[in-house]
């Protein structure tokens, strides 16, 4: 009798012992395969970077070094950059009497506004830290304002309530007090666009909040064995603790301050009045970019606000160093 047929052999070659398998079933030998899979995670990782880095340059890297060029040029968008060194630069310091007007609105702006935003969100911080009831209702509404104050609809309805009969007036009304068009005076219009931007002071107080919540309870009570009153805990203990979240919040405040544009502009009705009242620097660079059309002269505003945005914070981050307590040091 002849034997039968032996065993049929498998299709699929075994991988040699310490050989990696890759998903389509080829098998590398154990020297390359952590390669070979480092690169197909490398690959994977390029793909989902792919996005960020389109915006990165798209967006970010090309438009800023396309601005630093045209701020050396003469440009107005009709017909090509012209370059002229540093003469956009030596306009605005010496030949702009509206620029200087602007950088002045624009200081003024930013030393009222982010004082007034501390206090105020840490002060509506304090309180709901007291144990309210209800306090993620509160801490919502008070946030709100700071997601919708820079639309265009806010300063439209801000307008409306500053104006000559808006509910403002109305209520000075109730209590024997003449009213007055404060968006429309020269005086008092810079103040209603920093009342605004005061208003929006919900994204500091949240930060506040959840700092005021991180501070031990032990440290109020042996204060209060110690017989220290309310302001006492507060000036010896609770502002000590918070000075790294108010120079956090200082940071970001003037940064913002600085670039504050929509609600000047539609206050202003996009002129920066009345008298230049409140032509902060973004609005006047907005019209010299995009009203006049004097693309180059913009860029070089746009380059002197990004170096006196960094100055102002370094000289924040330089000063920390006196005032902002570390519980480590």
């Amino acid at each position: 009798m002849k034997p039968g047929p032996g065993p049929e052999k498998s299709a699929v070659t075994p991988a040699p012992q310490g050989a990696a398998v890759l998903p389509s079933g080829r098998a590398v030998p154990a020297g390359r395969a952590g390669t070979n899979i480092r690169r197909l995670e490398n690959r994977a990782a390029y793909m989902f970077l792919i996005p960020w880095l389109a915006g990165l340059f798209g967006i970010t890297i090309i438009p800023v070094t396309v601005s630093l060029y045209l701020s050396f040029t003469d440009y107005n968008v009709l017909s090509a950059p012209t370059w002229v060194g540093l003469e956009n630069y030596e306009k605005l310091i010496s030949g702009d009497r509206r620029y200087e007007n602007s950088l002045w609105v624009t200081l003024k702006f930013v030393g009222y506004s982010v004082p007034l935003v501390l206090v105020f969100s840490l002060t509506v911080a304090v309180v709901l830290n007291r144990g309210l009831a209800g306090l993620a209702i509160y801490r919502s509404l008070f946030y709100v304002p700071s997601l919708i104050g820079a639309s265009v609809g806010i300063g439209l309805l801000w307008y409306q309530v500053f104006g000559e009969r808006g509910v403002f007036n109305d209520l000075l009304g109730l209590f024997g007090f003449e009213g007055r068009s404060w968006v429309t005076n020269p005086r008092y219009a810079l103040s209603t666009v920093i009342a605004l931007n005061v208003w929006t002071f919900g994204a500091s107080m949240v930060i506040f909040l959840a700092a005021l919540r991180q501070i031990p309870d032990s440290y109020y009570e042996a204060a209060s064995i110690d017989g220290a009153n309310g302001w006492q805990k507060f000036r010896r203990i609770t502002l000590p603790l918070l000075t790294p979240v108010i120079f956090f919040n200082m940071v970001l405040l003037t940064i913002q301050s600085f670039q504050s544009f929509t609600q000047a502009f539609v206050i202003s009705r996009g002129t920066g009045g009345p008298v230049d009242s409140t032509l902060l620097y973004t609005v006047y660079l907005y019209q010299r970019a995009f009203q006049h059309l004097e693309m180059g002269y913009a860029s070089a505003m746009a380059w002197v606000l990004l170096i006196a945005i960094a100055l102002f914070t370094a000289l924040i981050f330089w000063s920390a160093k006196y005032w902002v307590f570390y519980g480590d040091k």
